[in-house]
């Protein structure tokens, strides 16, 4: 099969160092051989906001390394590209990024993909099994790369960074002054005490990340913009429902609500959740990963969920201005049923 090009779609993942060093030893020894291995990363900033288009940049210059130590002299005449793909694309199914995947192979004369087991791009729900059989389905030949994978264990105590330890004592020392009403001497000291020993407890449990200051920043500047928003939309929400309440045929249409968000992590999952709470005639009553259970208790209610205005606002504070762009759940095709 020499002549023909392999594409491997790669993400962070804990196998993907192995998987770039199957493809290319498999490239250039494997029974099936090829002239060209294409290393993509699917990347929306529609849907996960500008910061994760560069953190996509920065893995396929890592992967490229990666490529050029595993290749070594042994074969010039391999050729190894990286690229990134549908960065002002909506992505969000596994046909979303069948149908990118495979645009991208039609234009480069691939046959082809390799898949690492752990590819999981945009900390989306996992995608390797439905991925899998949409992209053979489309006609190409796939494989998913033979790599052991790591025993997942979660760990309680993580690796933590003083930028953290300072973050999370500020934090708390903010939380005691706010609660205790008071700037007295008493309660500067006893606050600044308490606080070290709060974050000399958890700084290595509370905290997921390394503290980039000006991401952060950028974040706390967001939410100080979105906060007025929900406060807006609670006044709103309130009104519909004393009106519901007052009218004398009490017009409800109870109805649970199933529909998947366009957030990741816990954080911002977190958040939607709490805020879906916070609007009167919704109530979020269970998540699992972006899976949101809601009960809506009236059809205004259910209709300005599915159109996704705080979905929107979330993704805005967590991922910028050009998440915010991206579509609700009803324009992704989701109804809210309980098979969406």
């Amino acid at each position: 099969m020499t002549g023909e090009r392999l594409l491997v779609p790669v993400s962070e993942s804990s196998t993907l160092r192995n998987t770039v060093a199957y493809a290319v030893r498999n490239a250039v020894e494997g029974e099936n051989r090829y002239d060209a291995v294409h290393f993509v990363s699917p990347a929306s900033r529609r849907i996960a906001g500008e910061e994760y288009v560069e953190s996509a940049r920065e893995l396929l210059d890592r992967v490229e390394v990666w490529a050029g130590e595993d290749l070594g002299e042994d074969d010039p005449d391999l050729t190894v590209e990286t690229a990134l793909i549908g960065v002002d694309a909506y992505l969000f199914s596994p046909g979303d990024y069948v149908e990118l995947l495979a645009g991208y192979a039609e234009d480069n004369g691939i046959g082809s993909v390799l898949l690492d087991p752990e590819f999981n791009p945009g900390q989306n729900t996992p995608l390797l099994p439905p991925l899998e059989a949409e992209l053979d389905g489309a006609g190409f030949s796939v494989e998913t790369a033979p790599v052991e994978r790591g025993t997942r264990r979660e760990r309680l105590v993580r690796r933590a960074s003083l930028g953290q330890f300072v973050l999370l004592a500020g934090l708390s020392y903010g939380f005691y002054l706010l609660i205790g009403g008071s700037l007295a001497a008493f309660d500067l000291v006893t606050g600044a005490i308490s606080a070290g020993i709060v974050a000399t407890v958890l700084w290595r449990i509370s905290l997921t990340g390394p503290v980039r200051p000006g991401r952060l920043l950028a974040r706390i500047a967001r939410m100080l913009v979105y906060t007025p928003y929900l406060l807006y939309e609670i006044v709103v929400a309130n009104l519909a429902i004393a009106y519901v309440v007052l009218h004398p045929s009490l017009p409800i249409d109870p109805e649970v609500v199933e529909f998947d968000a366009a957030v990741w992590s816990e954080l911002p999952v977190t958040t939607l959740a709490n805020s879906i709470t916070l609007t009167p005639g919704t109530l979020t009553v269970d998540v699992t990963r972006q899976h949101f259970v809601v009960h809506t208790l009236t059809e205004g209610a259910r209709d300005d969920l599915l159109d996704g205005g705080l979905e929107r606002a979330v993704r805005f504070v967590f991922y910028g201005r050009a998440a915010a762009r991206g579509p609700g759940p009803r324009e992704r095709g989701d109804d809210g049923g309980e098979d969406s």
